[in-house]
């Protein structure tokens, strides 16, 4: 009787111990993240169920990069906070107000308490051309968030510190501008964020095809360990 009951006493604490391993991500991006169904509702979208295939050949939400990647590291999906065509500074394309749909804006839904954060932004900002601004740590002002330098600065800091318990990567598509590029490095060296680089991915209208989801999950996946 002894025996069987340490037995289920070990049962019970592997299955609670696999349980507290199990990770929670959350995501926070633009087009490249998005999926009908499963981003807020309202949130723009460009890849869909019903998918134009002259746009893209990505018709299944396990086809997207973070799906692939969570199934890869066995984490569980939490909130995906991804809106297409989004900058994560307020300035849009022509110049537009995106204060509605910037990063900064949808940076605090994320759900409670995500271990991982997966923020996947800066494309839109190059692709607009927004105000590229200074460099600015400290006393970041609104008027600040216009531009694209001080906005990332903000959105980091106040993610590191809203949270401080989930590990926080910055995915960084390729072919991006300079200016854009080496500032995202630099902003996420400055906060001690890990910055993915991702190369070479396979792209259909400017963006990632099945392929290239594939690739985004190989190369973020060979970084998070």
């Amino acid at each position: 009787m002894k025996k069987l009951i340490s037995l289920s006493a070990l049962l019970l604490m592997i299955c609670l111990s696999v349980g507290a391993q199990t990770k929670t991500v959350a995501v926070l991006g633009d087009s490249y993240s998005t999926f009908e169904g499963a981003i807020p509702e309202g949130n723009a979208i460009w890849y869909f169920k019903q998918n134009n295939p002259n746009l893209t050949d990505v018709n299944s939400v396990e086809q997207t990069w973070w799906t692939l990647l969570a199934r890869q590291k066995g984490w569980k999906l939490g909130m995906n906070n991804s809106y297409s065509g989004s900058t994560i500074c307020n300035t849009g394309y022509n110049k537009d107000d995106y204060s509605d749909r910037s990063f900064t804006k949808r940076m605090d839904n994320l759900g409670e308490n995500p271990d991982v954060i997966l923020i996947f932004g800066a494309t839109n900002d190059s692709w607009a051309h927004s105000p590229i601004g200074e460099f600015k740590y400290e006393n970041i002002t609104k008027e600040d968030l216009w531009s694209f330098r001080p906005a990332m600065a903000y959105m980091l800091g106040w993610m590191k510190e809203h949270y401080g318990k989930s590990t926080i990567y910055f995915l960084l598509n390729d072919g991006l501008s300079a200016d854009v590029t080496e500032s995202s490095k630099t902003i996420c060296e400055h906060y001690g964020v890990k910055c993915i680089e991702l190369q070479g991915i396979a792209k259909k209208a400017g963006h990632p095809s099945v392929k290239g989801m594939q690739q985004i999950a190989e190369q973020v996946g060979q970084v998070i360990e």
